[in-house]
């Protein structure tokens, strides 16, 4: 997949037609996006001093949960069940939450994506445990989070491929904050999809 850049933790980049960002982190710098999505307002997925380093005067940022008041430009902030069409793609934020943790209380409004870009569709899952609505998402490529604590571990994550039929599955949300190497690799053992494991950019 030379089109699917990992950022690190939960972050990503995919090139084609438009250079479309998801929850960059911690980046060096890259590209300048047409794109970014920001799942939530936390500190390692929502980051303005890396938005800066990828900023273009055209940039569109769609922005859930509280992420939109901590940033700057063209933001469009939307909520779960919201769609929209930007830079040529469509969008569609979906809910991401714990059932029983405050971190991303269901009431917060935190999103994953759900966008279809140069005929591939795609999702982002967010920080999130394994939930029903995945069951009604259907993507070629799924980025879910594997790392435990705060989101599902490899066994959810690899129920949740499942659900939305991913052709292939990537994990995040580990090697960075929290989550390591060996649950990305518990993930892809028991994940009946194709996965990858990206080498960091």
């Amino acid at each position: 997949m030379k089109n699917v850049h990992w950022l690190g933790h939960a972050g990503f980049m995919i090139t084609g037609s438009r250079t479309v960002y998801v929850d960059p982190y911690e980046i060096r710098g890259g590209k300048h996006a047409d794109l970014i999505l920001i799942t939530h307002e936390h500190y390692d997925h929502c980051s303005p001093g890396d938005l800066r380093k990828i900023l273009a005067p055209n940039t569109v940022i769609v922005a859930a949960g509280g992420a939109g008041a901590k940033l700057a430009g063209h933001v469009k902030t939307v909520k779960p069940g919201d769609s929209l069409a930007e830079c040529g793609l469509s969008i569609q934020a979906v809910p991401a939450y714990n059932f029983k943790l405050p971190n991303h209380a269901r009431e917060k409004n935190h999103a994953g994506y759900v966008f279809t870009f140069d005929g591939v569709v795609y999702y982002h899952a967010g920080d999130t445990d394994y939930i029903p609505e995945m069951k009604q998402i259907t993507a070629d490529t799924a980025f879910l989070p594997v790392g435990g604590t705060v989101t599902m571990g490899p066994p959810e994550a690899a129920r949740a491929a499942e659900d939305v039929k991913a052709k292939t599955a990537i994990p995040m949300h580990w090697g960075s904050v929290i989550g390591s190497i060996e649950d990305a690799k518990e993930f892809c053992r028991l994940c009946k999809c194709k996965t990858v494991i990206p080498d960091m950019e």
